[in-house]
């Protein structure tokens, strides 16, 4: 870690850098506190600096709230209307957002090396920080680290979810997410899931969940009679996160999770269902949270279709699940996705949809609204077509 230094009120400090998104480690420190109000924020903050509060915790995030605001204000005044093509509102939506989170996250404040945030009305983060960062380091140079006060924040707001779980009425049960997770808060998936058919070959299939996230997936699927789940994600805290949501369902005995790279390392393993829901737009990802949502090129997408063949059992099934948002925005057309199917060496044997639940498909105040309120969820049943020759396992 990067480490910085000024000085405050005469004395030389240093600390640490930490930033979850990878922002480079800055060149200048200055010192804001109660005094300084959104408009001084905005003014002060630079690509090259951080601005680290020195007053009142509660204060700092009216602080964020009022910069956000200015911050939303500002770019509405240079955002297409609501009949804009919808690729171009999209484009500038994005580039807002992405412009609006750099900004708002230069808003710093000083992690002790317990994890204890000396400022006034502070909450106790330490078993936050813990969850989410791992134990803290108090060796015998403990050092504070500066984070993101938009970070912190979202830390603080994982760990309380992590701590209540999430009602999931598919599951009849609760998830517990945890930060650095994609969270799925949007469960009409879910209900394709338990709608779709099991192939006629496997009654109780065994199956592979790609990119299994919190394990909710897995779960389900185990719990509709699957005869065994191995579950797979790249992320090590998603494979942390989905084994003890396992656990915690008493599902360890169908239900694996493993840590891979979209595929089982083993090459010769098969599967008679094999599902995923992977990022359903193509664009660049801010932060870990939108890696569930954003892939640039719709690299996974392309990924698993171009490994699915290879990857079933004789009679075997692939669920892709995608919403086709993209389609609507016009960043992938429905005939050039059907086509990379093809390519793929598959068919299509049948698809189930569903409408968004979700509050953003019904705010008329957001500027994509019109594409929100069009998107549909559909699982694509997909199979080797039978020209398809799988490849020999190696």
């Amino acid at each position: 870690m990067a480490q910085l230094r000024w000085a405050e009120h005469g004395v030389r400090q240093t600390a640490r850098w930490h930033s979850e998104n990878g922002t480079p480690a800055p060149a200048r420190v200055i010192v804001i506190d109660d005094a300084t109000n959104a408009n001084a924020a905005l003014r002060l903050v630079a690509p090259d600096t951080v601005l680290l509060w020195r007053g009142d915790f509660e204060n700092a995030k009216h602080l964020l709230k009022a910069m956000d605001r200015r911050l939303h204000a500002r770019a509405s005044r240079n955002t297409p209307a609501h009949d804009a093509d919808l690729g171009r509102l999209f484009a500038a939506h994005r580039a807002e957002r992405a412009e609006r989170a750099e900004l708002l996250g230069r808003v710093v404040v000083a992690l002790e090396s317990d994890y204890t945030v000396r400022l006034r009305r502070a909450p106790d983060v330490r078993d936050a920080c813990t969850h989410a960062y791992g134990p803290a380091n108090t060796g015998d140079a403990p050092e504070a680290t500066l984070v993101s006060l938009s970070e912190l924040i979202g830390v603080i707001g994982a760990y309380q979810w992590h701590r209540t779980g999430i009602e999931v009425p598919a599951l009849g049960a609760r998830i517990t997410p945890a930060y650095g997770v994609f969270t799925p808060t949007r469960d009409e998936y879910l209900d394709l899931v338990l709608e779709a058919p099991f192939p006629e070959s496997a009654p109780h299939p065994v199956v592979f969940d790609i990119g299994t996230g919190t394990g909710v997936l897995a779960a389900l699927i185990a719990r509709r009679g699957a005869r065994s789940v191995l579950a797979t994600d790249i992320n090590p805290r998603a494979v942390r996160c989905a084994t003890a949501n396992v656990q915690q369902l008493d599902l360890s005995a169908r239900v694996t999770v493993v840590e891979a790279d979209l595929w089982p390392a083993d090459p010769a393993l098969r599967a008679d269902v094999i599902v995923c829901n992977p990022p359903w737009l193509p664009g660049a990802p801010t932060s870990d949270l939108e890696l569930g949502i954003y892939d640039p090129a719709s690299e996974v997408l392309h990924r698993f279709l171009d490994g699915l063949a290879d990857r079933l059992t004789p009679g075997g099934e692939g669920w892709l699940i995608l919403s086709d948002l993209a389609e609507i925005l016009g960043l992938r057309s429905r005939e050039e996705f059907v086509s990379r199917i093809a390519e793929a060496g598959l068919e299509v044997l049948g698809t189930h949809e569903t409408a968004p639940r979700h509050t953003r498909a019904r705010d008329t105040s957001d500027p994509l609204h019109a594409a929100r309120s069009r998107e549909r969820t559909l699982l694509w049943r997909l199979a080797p077509r039978a020209t398809h020759v799988a490849a020999s396992p190696r």
